[in-house]
């Protein structure tokens, strides 16, 4: 590459780090993807990142190696946060929060979801996009892959509650970014400088193609592929937000110091209906009727995950202690017993918020009466409290960690692992899909939001052999032709990375691909920020990265 540890320790405030220990513990996420990069670097504030851009910038012609990637809690699941070069670590400084009130919270992006959500339920309020990672993953990941989770059937994703970035562009100077009325659009054209020059393109791209970039919108209730240009410039408003660039872009436009977002008041009460499914036959009618009911919360785990969480309950004590374990075990007799007339195919929770306790008890009644029809196929449990409810939710919130972790001599192999394909179809799809897992011999698990039809499958695969890893690309390509062929979403919040951007080319027409690359020219005419990564990738390179050992 070029770089030093003695170039970058002169130039910057923070850590530079060359270490093996160190290189190695950066050079995988939760993807199955391994990059060890030269150097890792902690920047003190924003002017080491902008000090950092500028010498990469300047040295990227010597050195075309030369790039970065911003990293947080590196929870990542499609390789968006490694490189082979300079990984910039958000955590170690970027973790303040400056503000939050009731109807907004202002902080860096190395901050814990954790710890933000701890002070925006002081003034009771919470940033409702949070994915199952939530107790792992920062808010800067959040933005960078436009997360979702539990509650985007309600709330939508992140890029609804970002309303300020702050953003270090190509050359090395930072801005904010947020939306703009035509009149301070028009001001941003005027300026001849970088900032200007992105504008103006961004504008001229999205206007003059303003009917074919708003046609290529997912017609799914959610998505994090490719660059969001249709939510970008809106005519009919008169509102232009480069926002929605950014977020979802992974870190390849820019490099994201402080974030803005609006809150939304935090429920009172919550209660959940746990439905155990005993067949898939009328999944598409039971998710068509359960929403009539207008959930807040509507997720699903299948037998593998169920099975799984009850051979390995031992491992919740590390969420919950020993006492904690023991009443979640207590908790659990009642359902166990339902067991006994059979394994669920699918375990289905939906969840009701209101200001009683009273108020939520009703709803969930009243779910529970409305689906009766379902009866034959069905076996329910009413939760009318949050407590009572909490074990499914960990089966569902830890499925992930419990494959990641726990199951011997295979490991997760996340490469179809967020397809959404809207409800209706599902009956069609499901059985299809699992055709198709099962013909390449590949154990799989099942979760997801049922109400969004985003489903996370999980194949658990020795990915370090070779006639394993030769599965992954035919079985990736056949899946996702079923997604097209239902008009689906490859991704519905974990994003493109190394995974599914070298995929992209078959949820979008060339002419838009083409016009995905031309943001990505636009904002970063070197190609400094993020390699590899969605418009980027491609497959032969990220299938030479696979993890061969663990």
């Amino acid at each position: 590459m070029g770089t030093t540890k003695t170039d970058l320790t002169k130039l910057l405030k923070g850590e530079v780090h060359d270490s093996r220990r160190i290189r190695e513990e950066f050079s995988h996420d939760a993807s199955m993807f391994e990059l060890v990069p030269e150097l890792v670097v902690a920047p003190k504030d924003s002017e080491d990142i902008q000090n950092l851009v500028r010498y990469v910038s300047m040295h990227k012609s010597k050195n075309p190696g030369l790039s970065l990637t911003a990293r947080s809690a590196g929870t990542d699941m499609s390789g968006g946060a490694i490189n082979e070069s300079i990984i910039i670590d958000m955590k170690k400084h970027f973790n303040k929060i400056f503000s939050a009130d009731s109807g907004s919270a202002h902080a860096q992006p190395g901050v814990y979801y954790r710890d933000f959500e701890i002070e925006t339920l002081k003034h009771g309020s919470l940033m409702p996009s949070f994915p199952a990672s939530r107790d792992l993953c920062t808010i800067g990941g959040m933005v960078a892959n436009n997360s979702g989770g539990e509650k985007s059937l309600q709330y939508g994703k992140t890029e609804k509650f970002v309303t300020e970035l702050k953003v270090i562009f190509a050359d090395g100077n930072e801005y904010i970014v947020r939306p703009l009325n035509e009149k301070e659009l028009k001001a941003k054209f005027r300026q001849h400088d970088f900032e200007g020059k992105v504008y103006r393109d961004v504008y001229k791209l999205v206007d003059e193609n303003y009917a074919a970039i708003k046609a290529a919108k997912p017609n799914v209730s959610k998505d994090s592929t490719g660059y969001h240009l249709w939510n970008i410039w809106d005519r009919q408003n008169g509102i232009f937000d480069l926002t929605q660039a950014i977020i979802g872009s992974q870190g390849t436009l820019g490099i994201v110091t402080d974030i803005t977002f609006k809150l939304v008041p935090a429920p009172k009460h919550s209660g959940t209906l746990v439905i155990f499914l005993r067949a898939m036959d009328n999944l598409g009618d039971l998710i068509k009727k359960v929403m009539t009911f207008k959930p807040a919360t509507f997720e699903g785990f299948d037998n593998y995950t169920l099975m799984l969480s009850f051979k390995l309950f031992f491992f919740f004590h590390q969420k919950l202690g020993w006492w904690g374990m023991a009443k979640l075990g207590i908790q659990l007799i009642p359902s166990a017993l339902m067991l006994f007339r059979g394994i669920p195919k699918m375990v289905l929770l939906v969840e009701f918020n209101g200001e009683t306790a009273e108020e939520v008890a009703q709803k969930v009644h009243y779910c529970r009466q409305g689906l009766g029809k379902y009866a034959k196929k069905a076996l329910f449990e009413e939760d009318g409290s949050e407590a009572k409810a909490r074990k499914f939710w960990i089966m569902r919130r830890e499925s992930f960690s419990l494959l990641r972790q726990k199951v011997k001599d295979k490991h997760t192999a996340p490469f179809i692992d967020d397809l959404v394909v809207n409800p209706e179809y599902l009956p069609q799809f499901l059985p299809e899909l699992r055709e198709i897992l099962g013909r390449y011999k590949l154990l799989a698990t099942i979760a997801g939001h049922m109400g969004d039809g985003n489903f996370h499958v999980i194949p658990l695969m020795k990915i370090e052999e070779t006639l394993e890893r030769i599965k992954i690309a035919p079985a990736m390509r056949e899946v996702n032709e079923l997604v097209m062929k239902y008009h689906g979403s490859l991704s519905g919040e974990h994003n493109d990375g190394m995974s599914r951007g070298p995929w992209l080319h078959q949820m979008y027409s060339p002419e838009i691909m083409a016009y995905f690359k031309s943001v990505k020219q636009t904002f970063d005419p070197q190609n400094i920020f993020n390699p590899h990564k969605k418009t980027d990738s491609s497959w032969e390179y990220s299938m030479s990265k696979i993890r061969t050992h663990f």
